[in-house]
């Protein structure tokens, strides 16, 4: 068993008690659960606990509390901030529990699976419900903290459609938590992260969807183009979501050889509809200049997630922001700032939000800040040269406070190494103090800390 400067993880103990895996360094599959999303990252826990199901979940969270080593709760996918340097990861990617009731159109899903195969078993049934833009991302983690994918202009935030959750608490009760049962709990981890218990059981409502008309349209990145594409994403009908990824090219096959090393706008559009109402929904957008590729059709809906390369863990310094409008003088600097980056690829991404998004949902039906900001954007300097890591964090950061325009905000699940110093813009003043409030209630030992963390009221 090893050793920290906080007591003696047990893993005998866990042996003992758990019916689902521990795995130990070592162990044939102990990396592949340690591994996340992001490059970089090198801590290491003592062990791994794969649980077999909610009650083996309260029979962790009691022994994490009780022995005060460090605990993390790692998802079914990206789970970038889970792991510890020592102590104890839940692992939840075990708990895959399935059920789907077409009549109803609800489902209850485990937090350990993935988009992606949950977005499969619904299409089985003409459902769809919006999570997020990779296939990779655990249901648990993204439900959380709110939920941002190719759906949300039409049906709001994944959390919109939370109808119920199955969550262990820090005391290790197990509860079924929902508009009436633990209703204070139910709205915080409503987009309050996963500062309140372990989800190990969610249930959503479901959406008809079948196919869209959706795919890849390339344009050229000049000030003129992304200004235009940001006013016509906000008048778009909301059957159309995009989200547009900036980048000098590289070389791809749609992608002129002329125009290599030049900046680019990679959209990905998403009609949830067809016909002569989805052409007209994209026509705007086409017309805004000469596209170096055009791939949007009729596709199944699952066939919106592009397959991902497993054994790519890009090191990256990462920033989240929101904007209220994107001007022509925004999307010069924009491109000055790509230009100016010494990264292997610099990027930025706009999401244009709007929609159901602001119109559905009041503002403080849920945790989830920033409702009514119109685009939230990504800014990336991805790298190999780790020796020039705090330069490309100081390129991030800059760049951040110049879009801003001194009107803060993040994304709570976009958050980075900068989750301390910025965990409060992610919420309203009213907001973050009823949500300390809540942890304090059901958490008051802030057990639940490896994560985008939220502390208790009682602590200053």
């Amino acid at each position: 068993m090893a050793e920290n400067n906080q007591g003696t993880t047990p893993v005998d103990r866990l042996r003992a008690s758990v019916e689902g895996r521990v795995l130990v360094p070592g162990d044939a599959d102990f990396e592949q659960a340690c591994k996340v999303y992001l490059g970089g990252m090198d801590q290491r826990p003592d062990v791994v606990v794969q649980p077999a199901d909610a009650a083996d979940v309260a029979r962790v969270v009691a022994i994490a509390r009780d022995s005060g080593v460090p605990f993390g709760v790692k998802s079914g996918g990206h789970s970038p901030w889970a792991l510890t340097n020592g102590g104890i990861v839940l692992h939840l990617a075990s708990l895959r529990e399935l059920d789907i009731d077409p009549e109803s159109r609800t489902a209850w899903a485990g937090a350990g699976l993935t988009a992606g195969e949950f977005t499969k078993a619904a299409h089985e049934h003409g459902l769809a419900l919006g999570f997020g833009d990779t296939p990779s991302v655990g249901l648990g983690g993204i439900t959380v903290g709110g939920g941002v994918g190719y759906l949300y202009r039409r049906d709001g935030l994944t959390i919109d459609h939370l109808l119920a959750a199955e969550i262990v608490t820090a005391d290790g009760q197990v509860r079924v938590v929902d508009a009436d049962n633990d209703p204070d709990l139910f709205w915080a981890i409503r987009g309050g992260g996963g500062n309140f218990g372990v989800l190990t059981r969610m249930k959503y409502r479901l959406h008809e969807l079948s196919t869209v008309y959706a795919g890849l349209l390339v344009l050229p990145a000049t000030p003129e183009t992304i200004a235009g594409y940001s006013k016509l994403s906000l008048e778009a009908p909301r059957a159309l979501t995009s989200i547009v990824n900036m980048f000098a090219a590289p070389e791809m096959p749609f992608i002129p050889e002329d125009k290599v090393g030049t900046p680019v706008m990679l959209t990905m559009f998403v009609y949830a509809g067809e016909g002569e109402a989805a052409e007209q929904a994209l026509a705007p957008f086409r017309n805004l200049a000469e596209p170096y590729a055009d791939m949007i059709e009729q596709i199944p809906f699952p066939n919106i997630y592009e397959e991902e390369e497993d054994d790519w863990l890009p090191i990256a310094a990462a920033r989240n922001l929101f904007m209220d409008d994107i001007d022509l003088a925004d999307a010069e600097i924009m491109l000055e700032r790509l230009a100016a980056s010494t990264a292997d690829m610099a990027a930025v991404q706009i999401r244009p939000l709007g929609g159901g998004v602001a119109a559905d949902v009041a503002e403080d039906a849920t945790a989830y800040g920033h409702r009514g900001r119109n685009f939230m954007l990504n800014l990336a300097s991805i790298y190999s040269d780790l020796e020039n890591a705090d330069t490309h964090a100081a390129w991030v950061d800059d760049f951040t406070v110049t879009l801003q325009k001194g009107v803060p905000g993040v994304y709570v699940n976009f958050l980075e190494d900068d989750s301390a110093a910025r965990i409060g813009e992610a919420y309203s003043e009213q907001t973050w103090a009823r949500l300390r409030s809540v942890k304090q209630t059901y958490d008051p030992g802030n057990l639940f800390r490896v994560n985008n963390n939220i502390p208790p009221s009682g602590d200053n």
